[in-house]
């Protein structure tokens, strides 16, 4: 008997070692030109993609703060590209936080004050440290027409394939974005494995603490993480080209103090015009 059980466990652990293997090599064989190849097929034809010059995108929004305090407000948000020229805004009115504005005008980056006394929100200023998440076409997606996988320069971007990753019950392949621009953020883009939407996202940094006053100081300092998420869905075609209607963007702040902030910006498309008469102004700092 016990030889019988030997011969089971030998064929199990040959048939797990057989199933590590084949994992092993589908992962060696998997190159992340493909995936982005099927992605960018997923948008549209290379014809239909190339026709698009520029796109305005309308919505509404909701912002909440998850973590680290409380509030809740509605508001609305844009974004106008042309060619890698983008200005991204999220609208909360007159009060003291307006919102965020983040431009590339094909060469440098601008970012507006978010409050009425002209300082920047923690988010903008974070982006502006990482500002290559928005020279490159990162930020945002494919919503914009600087979307990064369609005009990525093979000399300054390197891409490798990562695996699977579940998220929400599904396993989605995902590849990790290398920048020449980016010295210490990590980029990882996740699709959908039957129709290849982009459909999230993950930036995150790590930061060593500050060295303490004392050896025991040292030790309990904590790692400074910063983290945005992106969510892209409820994807639908027009005019031969398909965008997600629905963007969900979160921001995570983890601090050497151990406090933890969360935010929350949850958008939805109302209208995408493609191919307006842009006028330059929109892609400079007012």
């Amino acid at each position: 008997m016990l030889d019988g059980m030997n011969c089971c466990w030998k064929k199990l652990v040959l048939a797990l070692s057989f199933a590590g293997w084949f994992c092993s090599a589908h992962a060696a064989d998997t190159k992340p030109e493909d995936i982005v190849a099927h992605h960018l097929d997923s948008i549209g034809t290379a014809e239909a993609r190339a026709a698009v010059r520029s796109r305005a995108v309308q919505g509404t929004l909701r912002f909440k703060v998850l973590i680290g305090g409380n509030g809740e407000v509605v508001g609305t948000w844009g974004r106008v590209s042309e060619q890698r020229k983008s200005n991204f805004v999220m609208r909360f009115g007159d009060g003291d936080w307006r919102g965020e504005q983040f431009i590339f005008d094909g060469d440098k980056t601008s970012f507006a004050a978010a409050t009425s006394s002209q300082q920047l929100s923690m988010f903008a200023k974070f982006v502006r440290s990482q500002d290559f998440i928005v020279k490159e076409g990162l930020l945002g997606g494919e919503l914009s027409t600087g979307w990064a996988l369609q005009n990525f320069d093979r000399s300054r971007v390197k891409l490798d394939y990562i695996g699977l990753m579940k998220v929400d019950g599904r396993e989605l392949p995902g590849i990790e974005y290398h920048s020449k621009g980016n010295t210490d953020m990590t980029v990882k883009l996740y699709f959908e494995p039957d129709t290849y939407h982009h459909v999230m996202t993950i930036y995150s940094v790590s930061m060593a603490p500050n060295m303490g006053s004392s050896p025991t100081d040292s030790v309990n300092q904590r790692e400074i993480r910063y983290t945005i998420e992106e969510r892209f869905s409820d994807f639908q075609k027009d005019n031969g080209i398909t965008l997600p209607r629905h963007y969900n963007l979160q921001y995570t702040q983890e601090l050497q103090s151990g406090s933890t902030r969360l935010y929350d910006w949850d958008m939805t498309v109302d209208k995408i015009l493609n191919n307006l008469d842009l006028d330059p102004g929109n892609f400079r700092l007012k």
